[in-house]
């Protein structure tokens, strides 16, 4: 065995004729890019299908790569971002009533919720942020679970399919939907919360991209058959809120899904802007009639409201 002396200032091992890598000037390496060729230390190169390559070829390969999109023009992922957080985001807003009302049961009667729950005297009064805070709002802890665990099971198949930002424009409006079917055509003195407007925003949204891929339609129809069946027979559920958030939630999705790929961002952009101008033009005319039937709001002595008109 032959020891060669090592040069004042080398790196033991290091051969002074090797060249050096083409990003770190002080480090000799016999090692390259199979793609440019380029000298390259063990830290700078990347394992490819031939080979390895350099991070600066690997980084541009990334660039010129045609990535997979789905229908709606999003770019393929399953890892889910948005559904966990609105969960997590109804989760929260049920937890801070409770912790003002003193108990899960009776969250309902916080003064949160009384701020934010669609009512509609107060809408027609200038509280227009309730047509949106209403939708993260409960009714016990039996609504939130029942609510949540579809929100959950929808989001998992609809927002790797629509994009987050996507995803978040339908349940947004779907929600705005479901407001305005309830504060249009619902009672006026009643008090209105959930997410069930979104939910059922996300089933017609679900519907639609069954329809754009021509599967079978069987299972979103029967959940969506069984759950305004519900809907009907058990008192107390807004009925025009669910059915206000699958019609527009089953039509922003269809105007996300089938539109050409070449004019589709304009096409999707321009349904948003035309459902939310529809919504608007609905709650502002409701909001005409209410002003006009000049309606109070009177405590009733048990902690309650009672609305009366003012002929």
């Amino acid at each position: 065995m032959t020891n060669y002396p090592v040069p004042p200032g080398e790196p033991v091992g290091a051969q002074p004729e090797l060249p050096a890598c083409a990003r770190h000037s002080d480090r000799p390496t016999g090692l390259r890019c199979t793609r440019c060729d380029r000298p390259a230390c063990p830290e700078c190169l990347r394992e490819a299908s031939v080979g390895y390559q350099c991070v600066d070829c690997v980084r541009e390969g990334q660039r010129t790569v045609r990535r997979v999109r789905t229908i709606a023009g999003a770019e393929l992922s399953t890892k889910l971002v948005v559904t966990p957080a609105l969960v997590g985001l109804n989760v929260l807003v049920f937890v801070a009533t409770a912790v003002q009302a003193q108990g899960i049961g009776t969250n309902y009667t916080s003064q949160l919720f009384h701020s934010w729950s669609l009512f509609p005297p107060s809408v027609a009064n200038g509280e227009w942020w309730r047509l949106f805070t209403a939708g993260f709002l409960h009714f016990g802890p039996a609504h939130l679970a029942l609510n949540m665990l579809a929100l959950w099971l929808l989001g998992r198949e609809l927002e790797p399919v629509l994009g987050r930002l996507r995803y978040v424009g339908v349940y947004v409006m779907a929600l705005l939907g479901g407001s305005a079917a309830a504060y249009t055509f619902g009672t006026i003195c009643g008090e209105t919360a959930g997410a069930s407007g979104a939910v059922f925003g996300l089933m017609g949204g679900l519907l639609a991209v069954l329809l754009r891929l021509k599967l079978s339609l069987t299972p979103a129809l029967t959940t969506i058959g069984i759950n305004v069946l519900i809907s009907v027979l058990v008192p107390g559920i807004s009925l025009l809120g669910h059915l206000g958030g699958l019609v527009v939630g089953g039509l922003l999705t269809a105007g996300m899904v089938y539109p050409p790929a070449k004019q589709r961002n304009a096409w999707q952009l321009s349904a948003v802007v035309a459902i939310l101008v529809l919504l608007a033009i609905v709650v502002v005319t409701r909001n005409s009639a209410l002003i006009d039937q000049n309606i109070i709001v009177v405590p009733t002595g048990d902690g309650d409201t009672a609305c009366l008109v003012r002929r």
